[in-house]
């Protein structure tokens, strides 16, 4: 098989980070496009995986497409892949310049754009949450009364175009909206060097188990390799503390999740590469939340991997650079029935001073494959908002749905966090 010769990820970060192992892999030269300061600061244990590093403002789009296109000029690309969500867009139209394979670049935006991409499912007749957007600057909280009018409570508010749950708050009353609003205008913080943007959405709360479906587009085919059941913690956030795959649904429900999302990426006009879509599953018919041309995150596509044997981050390879999928990524083995991650966490918890059991959990027979943490002893523990509050993970395999349920409920019991 011919191989393509060079490989190109804007921003490596989160499950990015395995697009660099799977082309090394494959004997595939890696280039890195990053800022490579502050929250974009590259893990140490990654940069033996990148053969080259161009350092330049990822989310200046002029100078992030200047950056590419000398190096393209220098050697030719063979493919260019976002390694993060906030760079699919930027990625297509950079790849459709150089005439290299990726998303169209005239319809993209309502890939990252939730506003955009409701807006375009409704149209469609798919359902989706009643929605409407509100302009997020000072003087926009004027129309939240209008809006939540429309809605109706509980709501949900949300930004249009940030990730990780950030944000992301359940809202009873015009007063609870208004003030997760100004906590919106109010907070300073940035991921990955950006704000919030300048819309949210306000949007009907849907009750009902959230599920996550994990796939890809190949020739036209819409494929879902797997489905993940989403754990969360306590209201009115929405933090993920939690994921199992396979999900626990009916095949019934199987096969109408899968031609609701085939419908929702023809719509979207997903025509290539891999997708992660979160659902609502009330009364089990599916509802749009979002979706993502990426790799899921939180170590989901690990999960995915351990379950079916597919490795989602060389699809994306072969989808981003024309290489024949089934020489590519061809499915292995399967290591386990069923796989889950749980996320530590301490709400209440100003700062972390131990985390004990975690050597005890991993020797013990509960099937730990993995446990990391992210903080050390003496460091502040973020308040329960969103990713950020995470202390770390443990990852596991299980025989069965239940009994991955049953094993997350030990590790949280046993884990001590104090």
């Amino acid at each position: 098989m011919e191989k393509p010769s060079r490989i190109l990820v804007v921003e490596p970060m989160s499950s990015g980070l395995g697009l660099l192992h799977a082309a090394r892999s494959l004997g595939i030269e890696t280039i890195a496009v990053s800022f490579d300061r502050g929250d974009r600061e590259l893990p140490g244990a990654i940069r033996d995986a990148i053969d080259t590093l161009l350092i330049t403002e990822t989310n200046d789009e002029q100078a992030l497409t200047a950056t590419i296109l000398a190096e393209h000029a220098r050697q030719p690309l063979s493919g260019i892949v976002p390694g993060f969500e906030f760079y699919v867009d930027s990625v297509a139209r950079i790849a459709a310049g150089l005439g290299l394979p990726g998303l169209p670049p005239d319809s993209v935006s309502g890939l990252r754009d939730k506003a955009v991409m409701r807006q375009r499912a409704d149209a469609a007749g798919l359902r989706v949450p009643r929605f409407a957007p509100v302009p997020l600057h000072r003087g926009g909280e004027a129309a939240l009364d209008t809006i939540a009018k429309t809605v109706g409570f509980p709501a949900v508010l949300k930004p249009a175009r940030a990730a990780g749950s950030v944000h992301v708050t359940r809202c009873d009353s015009p007063e609870e909206l208004r003030r997760a609003y100004a906590w919106m205008l109010d907070d300073p913080r940035t991921d990955l060097g950006r704000g919030l943007g300048d819309t949210a959405m306000v949007e009907e709360y849907v009750p009902g188990p959230e599920i996550s479906v994990e796939g890809y587009v190949h020739g036209g085919d819409v494929v879902v390799v797997a489905l993940t059941d989403k754990i969360l913690g306590p209201e009115p956030m929405f933090v993920e503390i939690g994921h199992i795959v396979e999900a626990a649904v009916s095949p019934f429900t199987r096969n109408l999740v899968t031609s609701f999302v085939a419908d929702v990426c023809r719509v979207l006009d997903l025509t290539t590469g891999v997708f992660h879509c979160e659902l609502r599953l009330p009364q089990d018919q599916p509802v749009l939340i979002e979706i993502g041309a990426r790799l899921s995150g939180d170590h989901i596509t690990d999960l995915v991997e351990l379950v079916t044997g597919v490795s989602l981050a060389r699809v994306m390879l072969a989808c981003a650079t024309g290489l024949p999928l089934e020489q590519v990524a061809a499915p292995t083995a399967p290591a386990a029935k069923c796989a889950g991650i749980h996320f530590l966490t301490a709400p209440g918890l100003d700062t972390l001073h131990a985390v004990t059991g975690l050597e005890q959990m991993a020797a013990s027979n509960v099937g730990v494959r993995a446990t990391e943490l992210y903080l050390a002893p003496g460091e502040p523990v973020p308040p329960a908002e969103d990713f950020r509050s995470r202390i770390g993970h443990v990852i596991f395999t299980a025989d069965s749905h239940a009994e991955a349920m049953r094993r997350r409920d030990v590790i949280a019991r046993e884990v001590r966090i104090a």
